[in-house]
């Protein structure tokens, strides 16, 4: 098994938290610390997820699917940060492809344990 580090879905993940980190420090201070803490927690609670789905034999799809569940919550703050305009319309771009490149890694991994 590869360490969590080397998967894809977790370097990709860790990317889109990096960049967020780097965007949310310009908002405006009502959204700095309420929804741009809240999008940091939920990013770093789909990692946490797909961490512990890569760790464990029994269960991994329940954490696979708390990830997946994480990434629609984080992909639904950054549509708002963008109708709000803290993001402009090239960050928004990127963090959705960002978003769906770890969605759709995290279906290819559900799908290939519920075959197992």
């Amino acid at each position: 098994m590869a360490t969590y580090d080397n998967l894809p879905v977790y370097k990709e993940s860790y990317s889109l938290l990096v960049e967020l980190f780097r965007f949310t420090k310009n908002f405006t201070r009502e959204y700095k610390y309420t929804l741009g803490e809240s999008i940091k927690t939920e990013t770093v609670t789909m990692i946490t997820h797909i961490y512990r789905a890569n760790c464990v034999k029994d269960g991994r799809i329940v954490h696979i699917q708390s990830a997946r569940e994480s990434v629609e919550l984080v992909r639904l703050f950054v549509r708002l940060l963008h109708d709000l305009h803290q993001v402009d319309l090239d960050t928004f771009i990127v963090l959705n492809m960002k978003l769906e490149s770890v969605s759709k890694q995290l279906f290819g991994w559900q799908q290939n344990c519920k075959e197992i």
